[in-house]
């Protein structure tokens, strides 16, 4: 007779299905979901075949479905307005000045010669994280202010 286990998922003794001897998840219909899921995610993280290839799907449903969302809105009106609201919040809370995510220092001098870090800054003129460390030669000097 075989051992009991503890399920993955939900973490309840079971027995392993004698055609599965190395079962891990109990047969309920929420722990096989999750073993699925699971399976899907772990996939998505190793094979860049699937993940290509679920991509590819996915942009082929949305190219073929193009109405689905603007239909589920208008069958969903509850759905509509919070997610309104929602935005109307998010929209207050961000602010209106330009944020930098690492310490920036304005400069009242002219940039000299020298090793700088470079970030990019998007519209919102928010400073990413990905950063390069360049090298500024300055070629001549600035004499005055521009004409």
């Amino acid at each position: 007779m075989k051992s009991t286990r503890l399920c993955l998922a939900c973490g309840n003794a079971f027995l392993p299905l004698p055609h599965a001897p190395h079962q891990r998840y109990c047969s309920s219909k929420a722990c096989q979901r999750a073993r699925r899921r699971d399976w899907q995610n772990h996939r998505l993280r190793i094979d860049q075949d699937y993940r290509d290839n679920q991509a590819r799907a996915q942009a082929k449903w949305r190219a073929s479905h193009s109405g689905y969302w603007r239909e589920y809105r208008a069958a969903h009106p509850a759905y509509r307005e919070r997610n309104r609201s929602m935005q109307r919040m998010r929209n207050a809370r961000r602010s209106c000045r330009p944020i930098a995510k690492m310490d920036v220092i304005g400069r009242r001098w002219p940039l000299g010669s020298g090793f700088y870090v470079l970030s990019h800054a998007d519209e919102s003129s928010v400073a990413k994280m990905d950063a390069w460390t360049v090298h500024i030669a300055v070629l001549s000097a600035p004499t005055g202010p521009p004409a």
